[in-house]
């Protein structure tokens, strides 16, 4: 039996980035939102609801009265970004998260999903990272604000539903990629700032991009649309407290889960499938003056596949469309 239906009303906070957006595509696609059986889906903007304001988000949630709530919102970017603005990375996020979390659980919502990000595991983790590597070891210095918000709202998640019962759920999803990025030049993800900057190479007819880094980091990247698809079935299959659920190595009930793909990537090597694509002909140059960041981020995905989900769109073929996508409106 599902754990969530039909006849459910859906807050998607964050539902116009990159996540949120396919995360709202996968529910309408699942039957979501449908007024016939009584369900909706609410998707209110930055604008229109601040979720940085508690008081704003506790009379939102008064009148509205979700029964299921996904929260996608955050304060997201790049490498540059979040190296340079730690404090706003982890008092926003601290923010938002607390605001929905706790907003929710007083408001007796029946299912929250929690959006965290693989960035919270040591910069040294074993590989493929297991959920239980969590808290092991240091965090990689340029992400640390936001690496240490999404631990918080992931523990706050994990306590509420220990101490109170409240049935929340985690999932820790690896690089994002897809439709909806930000492309944003100093604020934007890897993939993002690597289209752009060939795209933006062939068009001034450069001979030459430069790349940040070495180049030998290795990532994993999950397209957005696999994201949703997670999000779904996690919101209708996983339930923590089942005979049936995900354990970790000691036994002990898991309360997040990672999302990705198993398979990674040099940043070297992601830079010339993209450069291919693009078109691009001429040298690619490696800026070693600037940071590398963590030096391998690979998530072991057995746990949610053993629940039945796997990842759908293959790298090469999602890059393709992404890329493709972006040259038409640029």
């Amino acid at each position: 039996m599902k754990k969530i239906s039909l006849e459910d009303t859906i807050l998607v906070a964050g539902a116009r980035g990159m996540a949120g957006s396919a995360i709202y595509k996968n529910l309408i696609n699942s039957g979501y939102g449908n007024q016939k059986y009584g369900g909706k889906i609410f998707t209110p903007s930055s604008t229109s609801l601040n979720y940085l304001n508690s008081i704003l988000v506790e009379d939102w949630f008064k009148e509205n009265k979700p029964s299921v709530v996904i929260v996608a919102a955050a304060k997201v970017g790049g490498i540059l970004a979040n190296a340079t603005q730690q404090a706003d990375f982890l008092l926003q996020n601290i923010k938002i998260q607390t605001n929905i979390i706790e907003t929710a659980w007083k408001n007796k919502v029946k299912r929250l999903l929690f959006l965290g990000s693989s960035c919270i595991y040591p910069k040294f983790c074993q590989q493929p990272i297991k959920e239980e590597y969590l808290l092991n070891g240091v965090l990689e210095k340029t992400n640390e604000g936001y690496a240490i918000a999404k631990i918080a709202g992931l523990k706050l998640c994990e306590n509420l539903r220990n101490q109170y019962g409240f049935d929340t759920l985690s999932l820790m999803p690896t690089n994002l990629y897809g439709p909806g990025d930000n492309y944003h030049p100093k604020n934007s993800h890897v993939i993002a700032a690597l289209i752009r900057k060939f795209h933006n190479a062939i068009l001034n007819k450069e001979k030459t991009v430069t790349c940040w880094g070495s180049g030998l980091p290795k990532r994993e990247f999950l397209h957005a649309e696999d994201l949703g698809s997670a999000v779904v079935f996690c919101l209708e299959n996983w339930d923590p407290s089942s005979n049936n659920a995900p354990l970790d190595s000691d036994g002990h009930v898991l309360n997040h889960l990672n999302v990705g793909t198993g398979k990674d990537i040099t940043i070297k090597e992601l830079s010339l499938i993209i450069a291919n694509i693009t078109g691009f002909k001429g040298d690619i140059i490696w800026d070693k003056s600037k940071p590398d960041g963590t030096p391998r981020k690979l998530l072991d995905i057995s746990k949610i596949k053993s629940l039945g989900w796997k990842p759908k769109v293959l790298l090469e073929k999602g890059l393709s469309e992404t890329i493709i996508k972006y040259m038409e409106e640029n």
